[in-house]
């Protein structure tokens, strides 16, 4: 039975109401198969995993680029799919809100906007024009139904102030935000205050150097965990391990480890 977008979106606002979910992340249309296989009930794009595919360093991609891998993964499975969407691919929240549009039209549940510069001497936008950024992205994704995740990005940047992530949260929340999400948070005191202070909206863990099982983050409040490129740091890790043994030994040790073809060709058939 065909699965429609607004079913999708619907299914994904449910799944934010209660409990604590994994959004593994895939980087291609097999992999994003592949998780629904396993079970998974929804999905989320990587932008490093995506970026890697191409060739490209993470955050160098375009939002054509980014716009195309959505519509793939959104149309290649029948689960819900969250988007990374970095920063809207643009700093005026005018701009912001244009590329938001594009990316609801790729059929996807949920967007994410954060708010890092990408420049390391002031790596966070202003506090205003991070809110209006936000608003912007509220306005034009509209009726559609697709949430809408904001995200502060200092602990990324080494900006380990507690403070001014759950100020920023909260003001994101306030305008408009449907999920709220702090990446880099490790330690339990810190994921809990940040859960209560957004609450009752729901909050986004990167599962990181956490160190949580699910079990242990949905006891924090958390209601949905990310992997962000870590999938896909698995997947190269196979993939150069075999490789360089080729290029350096002249040996193939490292291939017999591979999954199954036979298992492969018995999912995607």
């Amino acid at each position: 039975m065909h699965v429609t977008t607004a079913d999708k979106r619907a299914t994904f606002r449910k799944m934010h109401e209660s409990g604590c979910f994994i959004l593994p992340n895939p980087v291609d249309v097999g992999s994003a198969k592949a998780l629904q296989h396993l079970g998974f009930k929804a999905i989320a794009s990587s932008s490093a995993g995506f970026a890697w595919t191409i060739g490209k360093a993470d955050n160098h991609v375009t939002v054509e680029e980014v716009c195309q891998h959505l519509a793939a993964l959104s149309s290649a499975v029948d689960i819900p799919v969250n988007a990374d969407f970095e920063g809207g691919f643009a700093v005026e929240p005018d701009k912001v809100a244009d590329n938001v549009e594009r990316g609801v039209r790729t059929g996807v549940a949920g967007l994410s906007i954060e708010d890092s510069t990408g420049d390391k001497d002031k790596p966070l936008y202003d506090r205003a024009l991070a809110i209006e950024r936000i608003k912007a992205s509220r306005k034009a994704i509209g009726d559609s139904g697709t949430l809408l995740v904001g995200r502060c990005e200092a602990y990324l940047w080494g900006v380990t102030d507690l403070k001014l992530v759950i100020d920023r949260l909260t003001a994101y929340a306030d305008a408009g935000a449907d999920c709220l999400y702090a990446p880099g948070l490790k330690s339990r005191e810190d994921i809990a205050a940040v859960v209560k202070a957004v609450a009752p909206k729901p909050f986004n863990l990167l599962i990181g150097a956490s160190g949580l099982s699910l079990q242990e983050a949905q006891d924090l409040g958390v209601r949905r965990i990310s992997v962000g490129g870590s999938l896909a740091r698995a997947a190269w890790s196979g993939f150069m391990r075999a490789a360089k043994e080729m290029a350096e030994k002249g040996t193939f040790t490292e291939l017999g480890g591979g999954y199954s073809g036979g298992e492969l060709n018995k999912m995607f058939g």
